[in-house]
């Protein structure tokens, strides 16, 4: 603190030294308090890597239930359903469903001619007055003026009609038969005395049924959705077939390996994005000297327990399961594998490289060859990786421990900082206060120090 001092000898002038003119109190305060203010910002820093932390656990707890709900539909008993699956070689041309129980067996269709509709086409004209035309004995009415869409929309919102009306560039009508399949020479009869319609030369077009083999022995149909040429199955026709037969196949009764194959692409999925995503959070580093912002990376960087978790999960792809057979006791023997470590890193990040492929040949083939002992393999498997999974990631599991435990801790921080304001608050105000009288008595000082000044020059003038 500033002290005053006065001198003063015989006939020597009195000097007033060591007054705090312009003493910069504010910035005092403010170094002091931010001083004081350093464990405040300790502990904020470390809510907010806890914060972090929690954020990231809450991701990797939610990745966890979603991948536990998949791996528990492998246990579903209608995925090996018996069932009879029908293929076909070029579904875009031929495709086949089973309606029942079906012939097992590869079939050979060629189709060499679609079923259609009858066709004939009209240059339509708008009357000057309203006119009556029947078409296959329905009767329809046309008003003065009226435009050949509006006609069309009268046609096709009839219930009873036989035809269905287009309007095509220039205004001209083609209708066509709501039944595909021959017709022969008679069909859409048109009757227009008034000449709204007229029929353009050499476009009128039977109607066909649709031609097709299998097996060598020929067949027709009426509609291009055929029903009785293989017994149980219903083909669909899309096109003719010039490149030869559309091989369908009947399968015998069992499980589906399409859908087989379906869920165990799904699993794969979202087991590896699952893992991709811990692994990233367990291999990022976090910042030497971290700023503001930089608090959440690398907050689960080589988290024991997550490595632990992605270690046991990748066993378990290939690990046997006790009590079953040699060639079909783990995931391996369907299909299912990991890819091999990489790099030259460590064995703990070896150990969490490698995401899950599918062999569907392999897997389609096993399903085929061993429903019930895949179906074994893969119910024991999912039981045991839902277990691991829910353990970690299920409600009441180690991880949402872990979430709780930092919850607690960031509320204790909050209230612990809280307090701490509160306290440096009253300690800044005591400090202006001090610096208050402080200023008070710097102020009264230097008072006395100019009245000093004053009489002492009043003194040298008069010679005292």
């Amino acid at each position: 603190m500033s002290s005053l001092s006065i001198g003063s000898t015989v006939g020597a002038p009195i000097t007033v030294s060591g007054l705090a003119d312009g003493l910069d109190t504010s910035s005092i305060i403010t170094a002091l308090m931010d001083a004081e203010r350093e464990p405040v910002t300790h502990l904020t820093d470390t809510q907010g890597k806890l914060q972090a932390e929690e954020a990231a656990l809450q991701s990797v707890q939610s990745s966890l239930q979603q991948l536990a709900f998949t791996v528990s539909e492998f246990s579903l008993p209608s995925l090996f359903e018996s069932a009879q699956t029908v293929t076909s070689s070029e579904p875009a041309r031929v495709s086949a469903a089973t309606t029942s129980g079906a012939g097992v067996g590869g079939y050979e269709v060629e189709v060499t001619q679609l079923a259609n509709s009858a066709q004939r086409t009209f240059t339509f004209t708008s009357p000057g007055s309203a006119q009556k035309l029947t078409v296959d004995g329905h009767e329809f009415e046309v008003s003065a003026g009226e435009s050949a869409q509006s006609l069309a929309d009268a046609i096709n919102s009839t219930s009873g009609a036989t035809v269905y009306a287009a309007v095509v560039e220039g205004g001209t009508i083609v209708l066509s038969d709501r039944q595909t399949g021959s017709t022969g020479g008679e069909f859409i009869k048109v009757s227009d005395p008034g000449g709204a319609l007229v029929e353009e030369a050499g476009t009128a077009k039977e109607g066909k049924d649709a031609e097709f083999k299998v097996d060598g022995v020929t067949g027709t149909s009426s509609s291009n959705t055929v029903t009785d040429a293989i017994p149980g199955v219903t083909l669909t026709l899309g096109g003719v077939t010039p490149d030869g037969p559309v091989t369908i196949d009947v399968l015998a009764p069992g499980p589906n390996p399409s859908a087989v194959e379906a869920q165990v692409q799904s699993f794969v999925k979202l087991y590896n994005s699952t893992v991709s995503a811990i692994q990233t959070q367990v291999a990022t580093k976090p910042p030497t000297k971290p700023v503001a912002g930089e608090y959440s990376t690398g907050v689960l960087f080589g988290d024991v327990e997550l490595t632990s978790l992605l270690d046991n999960m990748r066993d378990s792809m290939y690990e046997p399961i006790a009590g079953l057979p040699t060639e079909m006791s783990s995931p391996f023997d369907i299909g299912i594998s990991t890819g091999g470590p990489t790099g030259g890193g460590t064995s703990s990040q070896a150990s969490l490289e490698g995401l899950l492929t599918v062999d569907p040949t392999k897997l389609a083939e096993a399903v085929k060859a061993n429903p019930a002992e895949v179906e074994q393999m893969l119910e024991q498997w999912s039981q045991n990786l839902q277990s691991m999974v829910e353990g970690a990631g299920a409600p009441g599991g180690t991880i949402e421990a872990r979430v709780n435990g930092d919850g607690d801790q960031i509320t204790q921080l909050s209230t612990q900082i809280s307090t701490m304001n509160e306290m440096l608050a009253q300690r800044e105000k005591a400090l202006k206060a001090t610096y208050a009288a402080l200023e008070g008595v710097i102020s009264k000082n230097t008072t006395q120090g100019d009245w000093l000044t004053s009489q002492e020059e009043s003194l040298s003038k008069s010679g005292i």
